[in-house]
């Protein structure tokens, strides 16, 4: 009888034992999961308590929902630059040390960085919002992002680009300093430099991208969304006038690698980020 019980509490015990590392690798797929997926995730933040209905898809038919997962991206980024994407990008190479007639002030010294398999320009995907409600103007909450190697931020280099049909919108995706740009001789100008995408000889022109201190304001208590100065509206959707979805609007969304910013320099090469996140939000003008 003895010898049963104890048979039975051990049979019990190794039973628990398996269902706990069950469990502990179902929690960690899970977490795993969530963490390489979510940090691409693009997600439409809305105000509580309204009728304000924001969707956002990869595709332009859809399934729609209040998050969408970003194409992947697997490469590397060489140098490029530009103060207009619809007139697209210039290559950075040896540029401020290979082209005689820049004045000293607008010398950055970005080379291009390689070699490196699978380099290209930049990064493009596309996203399409939609909503039910008339006249929604559509801002970015945030930019979240991380970098593959801490000690070397691509992204402190890294712009991300929004165009939409009423234009095109440039952010700076990190704000920090590059903690090898002094390695950089030439130091960017308040305002910065870009190559200017009108001409082919290497003029530059200054460039101020939008920050952080140009997204709306989304307030995770209640889920409501104010609008602050200096917040940038990037575009307006509209429903159908009839409590229904409107047409989807197509963002097209650009991340590169700016190479007239004083913080790409030679320690960016082979370096990348890991993750992207992209938060935007929705907010209904009263009188409208």
């Amino acid at each position: 009888m003895k010898a049963s019980t104890m048979l039975r509490r051990r049979l019990i015990l190794t039973t628990l034992a398996v269902a706990v590392a069950l469990l502990a690798m179902v929690a960690t797929t899970f977490a795993w999961y969530v963490y390489n997926t979510s940090a691409r995730t693009t997600e439409v933040k809305m105000a509580a308590g309204s009728s304000v209905t924001l969707q956002i898809s990869n595709s332009e038919e859809g399934p729609f929902s209040s998050s969408a997962v970003m194409q992947s991206f697997t490469g590397l980024l060489t140098p490029v630059s530009t103060d207009n994407i619809t007139r697209g990008f210039q290559k950075v190479q040896g540029y401020g040390t290979q082209i005689d007639n820049l004045t000293q002030e607008n010398r950055l010294v970005a080379s291009l960085f390689g070699p490196g398999t699978e380099t290209v320009d930049y990064y493009k995907t596309s996203l399409y919002i939609r909503t039910n409600v008339d006249n929604l103007d559509i801002y970015l909450a945030g930019i979240g992002f991380e970098d593959a190697d801490e000690e070397n931020p691509s992204s402190t280099a890294m712009r991300l680009g929004i165009v939409a049909d009423e234009g095109e919108y440039i952010f700076e995706v990190n704000t920090a300093d590059n903690p090898n740009a002094g390695d950089n001789a030439a130091k960017e100008p308040q305002g910065g430099y870009v190559l200017d995408s009108t001409k082919s000889d290497g003029t530059t022109l200054p460039f101020a991208p939008y920050t952080q201190e140009n997204f709306c304001i989304y307030n995770k208590e209640d889920g409501t969304v104010s609008v602050p100065e200096g917040a940038v509206r990037l575009c307006t959707v509209s429903g159908n006038g009839q409590g229904g979805n409107g047409a989807a609007l197509k963002l097209d969304i650009y991340l590169w690698l700016e190479g007239c910013d004083e913080d790409c320099t030679q320690n960016l090469i082979n370096t990348t980020m890991k993750n992207l996140a992209l938060s935007f939000a929705g907010h209904e003008r009263e009188g409208r």
